[in-house]
């Protein structure tokens, strides 16, 4: 099928499943599942308002979030939950789980079979949530409520509420976002506890349709009808002793949902169960699915207590999951969500598939970084697999109770500078000690570096190695070990003497002009300001983790360093960072992807792009399909800021940078989720250029990429 420059999106596969999921019998399934392919990662990416660069029409901007219901019961989410869902299961085609068909792994037998065996062996490690996914459900009773397939729930679902709560367990449940096709019957469908409300009354009268597989009625939320439907629904799940919502295909999100698409836009969903959550008469986590779209954030965080980052990680193959697919995505998916996490409402990346050995589809090396990844990042941990053949190594994965408190902490972590395969992600903890992950997300081995400079430490530190149960003491400058391929360490470093103010981490640059410079870095523990330095030099004082360096020379290369302040002391000084500032008579000088200089191969080509600058840019770049930006001139060999301007409506895409045929760095586009490709972002990325002309060269031998308008040096 011909698809647009700039459309084409990953690879998807459609599974059925075998009974109705509410009014929708398929899901997506995950990114690349029919093909996998080997996902390179990217620099730190930062998404930055659309300047005066950009021409056309302005962004439209995201609807702003209404004034929220207060959250109820705080106890609820307050933590990252543990548990475990049935989808991974239902999912996989690996042999004897699902007997009967796609899907047909669900039914009170088998769930009561996971719960029991959660109980015994993973309740006193905290996991308490025993989730059930789409399938549960057959049609709706006479008020358009969901109803259970009696063939799979004989008793119903309240009876199988009632036996997980037996083993002092909680019970969640799944459904999706509209009005089912099936519960609308002419829209003579009365609503529950609503005189005089029908079916007819809560949806538009053309009968749009909503959700991520377009299989529901879009309901109008203009109508109070429309609330005392959610209402009925909620409180019938309270009824049965829910615990926990699962609410699926909400947009934006999911490749839907564009500025253009009001159809698919949910927030109004999302914020009428959320009211009817809170004034149900039992505490319920509500999360929401799958792949939200970050720009409407706030909303989720207001009207949720988390969301799926990412589309499903499940392979939809012969194993539940493979490396080289959505699993391996997560690590470039999550960054533009870490600052959105927190008590209440937590960053959701899906299924852990670490038990289960052969049926997962990773080796040993693969299972370990998936789980430190996951707690490390404060994500839910629930698991997929079963419960019930859990194999020695992912029984010890699951029930590490130091990796679970990392976790349960709820300190996300964020990743250092991801240029390259080898990453470093870290959380400072508020008693001054630093979590680090380091990764090698190459396919052959290597050696990660994590400098106690750029993580904000001083000094010798004793440094935990967790999964190993072993303590390092006295250990000062790094830490750093050789990695196989897709491995990882997860360590706990303690300042032997903690500082306060301690050293501010991850100083990084997100803008230069010629006479200016656009720092951030991460908070000292117990600094009330800081001081910013130039060459040596101090240059600025700030209140906040930001600062915007005025009166710079141009064409000049600075050392920037920061260090925390408070009452008359100074911490160390942050690790510098170092860069040219913008050339004189106009820098920075923006280069158009789409100018007659540039080099295409493949079948990169220009489209147009109403609110790119000039009206271009360059998509359907990718395999064998690149663009290279030429003659990009500086007046000396040094590190340039490079900013990069792009339109995504995936999750996030990445490409390779290549100067002048040699040094290679990874570039990550946060993308917006909801397949808007009109709407410019930027990112950013120090970039070692020569004297004179250099060649920027734009790829993925492996993938597509985000559309590329222009970029500045």
């Amino acid at each position: 099928m011909s698809v647009p420059a700039g459309r084409k999106r990953r690879t998807a596969v459609v599974v059925t499943a075998a009974v109705a999921l509410v009014s929708a019998a398929v899901a997506i399934a995950p990114a690349d599942a029919s093909t996998p392919q080997s996902f390179q990662p990217g620099p730190k990416p930062a998404l930055v308002e659309p300047d005066s660069a950009f021409q056309g029409n302005a962004p439209i901007e995201a609807p702003k979030a209404k004034a929220a219901v207060p959250a109820k019961y705080s106890q609820v989410a307050a933590k990252p939950y543990l548990g475990w869902s049935s989808w991974s299961l239902q999912s996989t085609n690996y042999p004897g789980v699902n007997p009967d068909g796609p899907g047909s792994f669900i039914s009170e037998k088998n769930i009561l079979a996971q719960a029991n065996a959660m109980a015994t062996k993973l309740k006193p490690y905290g996991y308490e949530y025993v989730n059930i996914d789409a399938g549960w459900q057959l049609g709706g009773d006479e008020y358009g409520r969901p109803t259970a397939n009696l063939a799979r729930f004989p008793r119903g679902m309240k009876a199988v509420g009632d036996d997980i709560h037996k083993l002092g367990l909680k019970f969640g449940i799944y459904t999706v976002v509209g009005l089912g096709f099936d519960v609308y019957r002419d829209g003579n469908t009365p609503i529950y506890n609503a005189p005089g409300c029908f079916t007819r009354d809560i949806v538009y009268p053309d009968l749009r349709t909503t959700n991520g597989w377009d299989q529901a009625y879009k309901i109008n939320y203009a109508s109070p009808c429309a609330q005392k439907y959610a209402d009925s629904i909620v409180n019938l799940f309270a009824s049965w002793g829910v615990d926990f919502i699962k609410m699926d295909g909400v947009g934006p999100g999911s490749w839907k949902g564009a500025p253009d698409d009001p159809n698919h836009n949910n927030t109004e969903d999302v914020e009428a169960w959320w009211r009817a959550v809170q004034n149900a008469a039992r505490p319920m986590m509500y999360t929401l699915s799958w792949s939200l779209s970050h720009r409407y954030a706030e909303t989720w965080k207001a009207n949720s207590h988390g969301w799926r980052i990412d589309t499903d990680v499940e392979c939809y193959c012969d194993t539940i999951v493979r490396w080289n697919g959505s699993l391996v995505g997560r690590w470039w998916d999550l960054p533009q969500w870490v600052d959105d996490a927190g008590p209440g409402h937590w960053n959701n990346l899906d299924a852990i598939n670490v038990g289960n050995g052969e049926m997962d589809g990773i080796n040993e090396v693969e299972r370990q970084s998936y789980m430190t990844f996951w707690a490390m990042n404060a994500a839910p941990l629930f698991i997929g697999d079963d419960l019930t053949k859990l194999d020695p190594y992912g029984l010890k994965l699951l029930t590490n109770r130091e990796v679970i408190a990392i976790n349960q902490a709820g300190v996300p972590a964020r990743p250092l500078d991801q240029d390259q395969l080898q990453q470093v992600w870290y959380a400072k903890n508020p008693d001054g000690s630093v979590t680090v992950g380091l990764f090698n997300l190459a396919d052959t081995p290597a050696t990660v570096t994590g400098d106690f400079a750029k993580l904000g430490l001083s000094g010798q530190a004793s440094v935990r190695d967790v999964w190993a149960a072993q303590t390092h003491r006295n250990v000062s400058g790094q830490v750093s070990a050789t990695l196989p391929a897709h491995g990882s360490k997860l360590y706990k470093i303690t300042p032997n003497l903690p500082a306060s103010p301690s050293r501010p981490a991850d100083l990084t640059a997100t803008d230069v002009s010629r006479t200016t410079a656009s720092l951030t870095w991460q908070p000292s523990t117990g600094a009330t300001s800081y001081q910013v330095f130039a060459n040596g030099k101090q240059v600025a004082t700030s209140s906040s983790t930001s600062v915007v360096v005025q009166g710079l020379s141009p064409q000049t290369s600075y050392t920037f360093e920061v260090k925390g302040a408070r009452t008359g002391r100074t911490s160390e000084a942050s690790a510098p960072i170092t860069l040219f500032t913008a050339k004189s008579g106009g820098g920075p000088v923006r280069y158009e992807a789409e100018a007659p200089t540039s080099t295409f191969t493949g079948n990169a080509g220009v489209s147009d792009c109403t609110l790119c600058s000039g009206g271009k840019k360059v998509g359907n770049i990718g395999y064998d399909a690149s663009v290279t930006l030429n003659g990009i001139t500086v007046p000396a060999t040094g590190t340039y800021l490079v900013k990069i301007a792009y339109t995504d409506g995936d999750t996030s895409r990445q490409s390779m940078l290549t100067v002048n045929d040699a040094d290679s760095y990874w570039v990550n586009y946060h993308g917006l989720g909801d397949n808007d490709w009109g709407t410019p972002q930027v990112t950013y990325l120090p970039v070692k250029l020569s004297a004179g002309s250099n060649a920027l060269k734009i790829s993925n031998p492996n993938g597509y990429i985000a559309d590329i308008d222009w970029i500045t040096v």
